[in-house]
């Protein structure tokens, strides 16, 4: 059996160990660097524009 190859952070670049609390990224930094990403929509995914016609109708505050 193969040891488990090291993988690389998504932030830096860096080798980042299995097992790790932050896992894939090597350090909390990087891992709140890409939830910063996150929540500044930095990252997308692309998709095309909902066709009004297809949307469901707004819902009323009626209660």
């Amino acid at each position: 059996m193969t040891p488990l190859s090291t993988v690389r952070c998504p932030t830096c670049n860096a080798a980042s160990p299995p097992g790790t609390k932050v896992f894939p990224f090597c350090s909390p930094r990087c891992h709140m660097a890409d939830l910063g990403r996150w929540l500044n929509e930095d990252y997308r995914i692309p998709a095309e524009p909902a066709d009004p016609s297809e949307l469901p109708p707004p819902e009323s505050d009626d209660r």
